[in-house]
């Protein structure tokens, strides 16, 4: 069902097609998509839209229960927003409490981008049930948690970084060396850097960059990229070389100036290099 046509039905005013048009998603999910058309009536009536996604939760169909979670998102790539999913981040929680522990790899993932996307305006509650999930988990529980803390991670949000077990230690960084100062697009940038332990004590790290874009109005404009993620012993130290690729795309325009790369340990931003952008 589209969303036009989820509309024209709610608009003709008969007291059982908001009903029936919830019956209907569920009914159809399996087959063709529903979490597009779902937004219409979660924005139409919140209470009862959620109330039959918490029940979709239950379902014995993976589709179904992915539909709970994946319809409710706040931030659903390429569909309309529904402002009370953002006004009421515990809203959906119970829905993502119900599945986090799910079969379905699928279902699952959908609930990891969920609790990612409510990490954007409300990383308190999200750090909260990430904490709690991780006292009652299963086989899958951390890896969701960690996919679903990874936008807080890369913001550097320091109870998120704890949960993970990313706590400070004593580390010197050095770098990042970069290839080359001037780029011509299209191009790549390779930079290097290493970290060491200078503590007495196992570290974990996470290890990020960020890219400082310069945008057509001359400010900078940030992104965080991920490297990966290391323990070190005492003394122990790490050489790490990556590449950045710079080439125009529909989702990324690149503008020419003085752009700036800059490592992430912990959250900690360290190091920052800058590079000319030229276009060709």
């Amino acid at each position: 069902m589209s969303e036009a046509a989820v509309t024209l039905a709610l608009d003709s005013g008969a007291a059982g097609d908001f009903d029936d048009c919830l019956a209907l998603m569920a009914a159809l999910t399996p087959r063709l998509t529903s979490e597009f058309a779902v937004r219409r009536l979660l924005a139409r009536d919140p209470e009862r839209a959620l109330a039959a996604a918490r029940e979709w939760a239950d379902s014995a169909d993976e589709h179904v229960r992915r539909l709970a979670s994946e319809g409710t998102r706040p931030y659903l790539p390429w569909a309309v927003r529904v402002p009370s999913l953002i006004q009421r981040p515990q809203a959906t929680i119970p829905i993502l409490d119900a599945l986090y522990r799910d079969p379905s790899e699928y279902v699952r993932r959908s609930v990891a981008n969920h609790l990612n996307d409510l990490a954007r305006h409300a990383p308190d509650p999200v750090v909260d049930t990430a904490r709690r999930w991780l006292t009652a988990p299963d086989a899958n529980t951390a890896r969701l948690v960690r996919h679903g803390l990874r936008t807080l991670v890369k913001k550097g949000h320091p109870d998120a970084l704890a949960l993970l077990g990313f706590t400070p230690g004593q580390v010197d960084v050095s770098g990042p060396s970069l290839d080359r100062n001037v780029l011509t697009l299209p191009d790549e940038l390779a930079f290097t850097f290493a970290v060491t332990n200078t503590g007495n004590g196992d570290v974990r790290l996470a290890l990020d960059y960020r890219v400082h874009y310069r945008k057509a109005n001359g400010r900078e404009s940030a992104k965080v990229f991920k490297i990966s993620t290391v323990t070190l012993g005492p003394g122990e130290s790490r050489s790490v070389t990556k590449r950045h690729a710079f080439r125009q795309m529909t989702t990324r325009v690149h503008y020419p100036g003085v752009h700036a790369l800059e490592l992430q340990v912990n959250g900690v931003a360290q190091g920052r290099t800058e590079f000319l952008v030229e276009l060709p």
